[in-house]
């Protein structure tokens, strides 16, 4: 999975945060985006609208698989980071 992250972040790719609010004010990616996974279906057309791959993120990567697969189907190309921690090493 690293490997991947490590690609994306090299083709310079937006990390998409979707857990809670709450979570994400106890600690993100300075440079990750937040949506809640809920609203991601209603910020499809501003997430095409960045012209990035996206690497999806959440706590434990059950979410972000949620929101990968999503955006997947929408024609984002994108790949589900799991835990942000994983993704923030590589940063």
């Amino acid at each position: 999975m690293s490997a991947g992250i490590k690609e994306y972040l090299e083709k310079d790719a937006v990390i998409l945060d979707v857990r809670t609010l709450d979570e994400w004010n106890e600690g993100h990616i300075k440079s990750a985006k937040h949506i809640v996974l809920n609203l991601v279906p209603l910020e499809i057309e501003q997430i095409k609208s960045w012209n990035k791959p996206v690497i999806a993120v959440c706590r434990s990567g059950g979410r972000s698989g949620q929101a990968a697969q999503f955006l997947k189907q929408n024609g984002v190309d994108v790949i589900n980071g799991g835990p942000w921690q994983n993704v923030d090493q590589h940063l």
